[in-house]
């Protein structure tokens, strides 16, 4: 198979173009006798390494990428339903306003009876959207995490400072 045969398809007849480089199978630096110094295989497992790191990170962006449409197109008929939902519903409260009007309300007090329950559902439910939006707070674990990281950059840069600046 070639590369353009591996490549994961969106179910729209194109495929990603995102290329994973691949870990040589074959040795590499390799002396006359077919030994390598140390620095050679540290450097040749640093290179693999940051190849295969590369590799899964390209993996886990091609996979997230075709799971992300495949929910956004979901999120869509979901969206559509929902807006159907909404306008069917029109004729739910004029059934109900109809309904009071059989029972014998003056027509007029009927659709007002309805528009009032209406308005009362619309306020509890703006009260509990307002209560759930109101317990967001900031990432604090991701905020500590940032300052920590900073932290120590800032003391690593300062111990090389001292380094270079002393005599050897």
């Amino acid at each position: 198979m070639n590369s353009s045969q591996n490549k994961p398809h969106d179910g729209s007849g194109a495929t990603s173009d995102s290329t994973v480089t691949s870990i040589p199978l074959s040795e590499e630096g390799t002396g006359a006798g077919g030994e390598q110094s140390i620095g050679s295989l540290g450097r040749d497992v640093a290179t693999h390494l940051s190849s295969l790191v590369r590799g899964e990170l390209e993996l886990a962006k091609a996979e997230l990428a075709g799971e992300a449409r495949k929910a956004l197109k979901g999120g869509v008929y979901f969206v559509l339903a929902l807006a159907v939902l909404a306008f069917s519903s029109f004729f739910l409260f004029f059934t109900l306003a109809e309904g009071l009007d059989a029972l014998g309300l003056w027509r007029w007090a009927s659709f007002g009876i309805v528009f009032l329950v209406m308005l009362l559902v619309t306020v509890v439910l703006a009260l509990f959207g307002y209560r759930r939006v109101r317990k967001i707070s900031a990432p604090r674990k991701t905020m500590d995490s940032l300052r920590e990281s900073a932290q120590l950059r800032h003391r690593h840069s300062q111990d090389s400072d001292e380094q270079s600046r002393s005599p050897a």
